[in-house]
């Protein structure tokens, strides 16, 4: 099975611009708040519909301009996990499910096994505003399960969760993930919970897709700002292209790249964690003056401005072991390096 979209939308001053194929697998969209994540989700259910494009699910299109196709949210098969659920506040638990099921005559055993397979037996008869959030997103799923859905769209799963809540209820939703054959778009901000329930994403920015990668591909060569700033990066800096080097005006560096750079490049990005205390002889180091040091729960941030920066220069963020910032002599200014392959490229 395949999921194959391609649209456009105009919400006012917004405009979505989308296009990614997820197959037999859970594809993260991957964004910050506005950027069209739950539009696009809307566009592929049925509930809004594209100014032009088309979107097609396992061979069956379920809309194209051109051809003036356009199915009803109830004939295209795709299951719709909202954020806050949207299950019937008058049915019980029972009712619910029921609900999705599309053949009368399997009906109760359909609901009946959902509710062993989501362990909501005990909650069978009650109605959504006695259930705790865990048992409301149980009911969510086993509802969506029980229409037999050919595709399942999760916007962001767990944002009505608290922490301890979601850790737990993120593993129950990965198994019954595994066992899904069809395509899997799954929603999120979170950089963490897209690293650990899928494999591939696609980066929105402003309405815009970029090209579906790995999550390998994303931490380690993201391409542009957006993404690299969704996939954690914390240090960024304007950059003049140099052969295999740039040059970072606003701190007076430059670093070798270690590699080509396009001459598209305008920016580049380093990662907090591979900004290292400079060894002996070390490659890319540069003297800093320290201007904070925070300490974290698990490590020590540093904020350092490089020798000879402009005065409105970004900071320069390094996390350490909490150890390892003990054992810096000199809390002032340090020598700081950074690995040529570490240094993230970015196209505007």
């Amino acid at each position: 099975m395949a999921l194959s979209v391609e649209i456009e939308k105009q919400l006012g001053d917004f405009r979505l611009e989308v296009q990614f194929q997820a197959e037999q697998e859970t594809l993260a969209l991957l964004g910050a708040s506005g950027c069209g994540k739950s539009v696009t989700l809307k566009c592929i259910a049925g509930i809004l519909t594209p100014d032009s494009g088309w979107i097609a699910l396992d061979g069956v299109t379920l809309y194209d301009s051109a051809a003036k196709i356009n199915l009803p949210p109830q004939k295209r098969r795709v299951g719709y996990l909202f954020q806050q659920y949207a299950l019937f506040p008058n049915m019980t638990v029972r009712q619910n499910i029921a609900a999705a099921v599309r053949d009368r005559a399997r009906r109760q055993a359909d609901v009946a096994e959902k509710l062993r397979q989501f362990q909501l037996e005990a909650v069978a008869d009650q109605r959504p505003g006695q259930l705790s959030g865990g048992q409301q997103q149980r009911c969510a799923l086993a509802r969506i399960l029980a229409s037999e859905p050919r595709a399942i769209l999760l916007d962001e799963p767990f944002s009505a969760l608290d922490s301890y809540l979601k850790y737990q209820l993120e593993l129950e939703l990965a198994e019954t993930l595994d066992r899904f054959p069809g395509p899997v778009l799954w929603v999120s901000h979170d950089r963490g919970e897209v690293f650990r329930n899928c494999r591939r994403v696609c980066v929105l920015d402003r309405g815009r897709s970029q090209p579906v990668q790995t999550l390998e591909e994303l931490f380690r060569a993201p391409g542009t700002e957006a993404a690299a700033r969704l996939s954690g990066c914390k240090n960024y800096a304007s950059a003049v292209p140099q052969a295999e080097a740039v040059l970072l005006p606003e701190w007076n560096v430059t670093l070798r790249c270690g590699r080509a750079v396009s001459p598209q490049v305008r920016r580049i990005g380093i990662r907090a964690h591979h900004v290292q205390p400079a060894g002996p002889g070390a490659e890319n180091a540069f003297p800093c003056a320290v201007a904070r040091v925070i300490d974290d729960v698990f490590s020590t941030i540093v904020l350092l401005r490089p020798e000879g920066a402009a005065p409105e220069a970004p900071l320069l963020r390094m996390e350490l072991d909490k150890a390892a910032w003990r054992a810096v002599p000199d809390k002032s200014r340090l020598t700081v390096s950074v690995p040529p392959e570490a240094i993230l490229l970015l196209e505007s």
